[in-house]
């Protein structure tokens, strides 16, 4: 495994917790992989709504998902108490790329990690436009150097 892949506690600047759910499971009894993604979205979200004035139904500027991916290293299941950590990798003139980790509930090591990029458009326009100052300041926190 390489070396610079986010896969420790340490490597991820914010914690939420996620409750699984039975339905998260699929036929072989672990989460499903597309559930993940559901995971992701949620954190990136609730960072943005916590630390922004971001307003997801009325704001004028929004994120919209145009790339995501994620590794799986070891298997979870319901009913398992899980955190996502939360991290910036990159931050550009419109975008952001986050790196999201899933934990089992008090482990070091992570069960998946991923990442996740917002391109951040005007809603009327449908155009990227600028990463507003307030969203800037809330990602750089999580910046990882």
């Amino acid at each position: 495994m390489n070396q610079n892949q986010p896969t420790e506690r340490k490597d991820y600047k914010c914690f939420y917790p996620i409750s699984t759910r039975w339905m998260d499971n699929d036929v072989y009894g672990h989460i499903n992989n597309v559930t993940y993604y559901s995971y992701f979205d949620s954190t990136v979200n609730k960072y943005l709504i916590e630390n922004t004035d971001l307003d997801i139904t009325n704001s004028k500027i929004v994120g919209y998902v145009v790339n995501s991916s994620c590794n799986y290293l070891s298997s979870l299941s319901f009913p398992d108490e899980i955190e996502a950590g939360l991290r910036v990798n990159k931050i550009g003139n419109s975008s952001v790329t986050y790196g999201i980790g899933v934990f089992k509930k008090g482990e070091s090591k992570v069960s998946a990690y991923g990442e996740f990029t917002h391109v951040f458009v005007n809603r009327s326009a449908n155009k990227s436009t600028p990463i507003p100052a307030k969203i800037r300041g809330a990602l750089e926190k999580l910046l990882i150097i």
